[in-house]
């Protein structure tokens, strides 16, 4: 199992290496920047949480679809605990992130956008963001937020989602995970809401140990809130029960209480 992990690692990133090279302008946020990302998340957990992670806790999935999820594999001496992504996670964290930093100078960008987000249903690859070749958009302070909000939203949804195998969630609930099919389920559609806060909360304090900021997180779901009609891959990321303005405040007194050594 590990040698065919490693092989489709490399088989993925020359895939992403070719598309970059035939595509311009491109971001230099991608899967080697959430590698890097998922790398310092480990390195910031505790001991006792880190030993329930693999030390190379991120692999990539070829979907077009939005996701995240929680998954473990046999392996001596103990299993491959990790974290999926695919295709479309990244599509989506870096046109989120671009998108709200536009919004700086093109103020109803961003739900302009959010519109038509809404109507990706994740069966082909996510439409490029509106009008994204004009060159105000690719300048240096552009793509420096764009950067900024891209690695606090990629390392908070990481962060969370690796919680739930050292918190137990996906020992618990591990049996549910795939559907008579076989196709994965979210675990966010398992959870109670207190093991979700308890997700939000150790994740965010890993993230914050790692010097990302909350806002990214909070306009990742500040845009699904705002979809007229969620898609059905958004539950990866935000279980449809939770009330996004008081999850926001929520991230803010963690910030808050972190930075007072709370």
């Amino acid at each position: 199992m590990k040698n065919s992990l490693l092989f489709s690692w490399f088989w993925t990133l020359a895939l992403l290496s070719s598309a970059s090279a035939s595509d311009a302008p491109v971001y230099e946020t991608g899967y080697r920047a959430i590698m890097r990302l998922g790398s310092d998340l480990y390195k910031a957990l505790p001991p006792k949480e880190r030993d329930q992670v693999n030390v190379h806790p991120v692999s990539l999935e070829t979907d077009v679809m939005p996701f995240v999820r929680t998954t473990e594999y046999p392996d001596e001496p103990k299993p491959l605990r990790m974290v999926f992504i695919s295709l479309g996670f990244v599509d989506l964290m870096n046109n989120v992130a671009h998108a709200k930093a536009i919004n700086k100078i093109d103020r109803s960008y961003f739900e302009r956008y959010l519109q038509a987000l809404a109507r990706e249903t994740g069966e082909m690859s996510l439409r490029d963001l509106p009008r994204i070749s004009e060159k105000k958009y690719w300048s240096v302070n552009m793509i420096n937020e764009q950067a900024s909000n891209f690695n606090q939203m990629v390392g908070m949804v990481l962060a969370i989602e690796l919680s739930h195998h050292y918190l137990g969630h996906y020992k618990k609930y591990a049996d549910k995970l795939s559907d008579e099919k076989g196709k994965p389920v979210p675990i966010n559609t398992l959870l109670t809401p207190d093991e979700w806060e308890a997700s939000l909360k150790a994740g965010s304090r890993n993230a914050l140990e790692c010097g990302l900021g909350v806002d990214g997180l909070k306009a990742l779901y500040e845009a699904m809130d705002k979809m007229p009609r969620r898609p059905f891959w958004t539950i990866y990321f935000l279980p449809d029960s939770v009330q996004v303005e008081r999850v926001s405040k929520t991230l803010e007194k963690y910030e808050k209480d972190y930075f007072q050594g709370r």
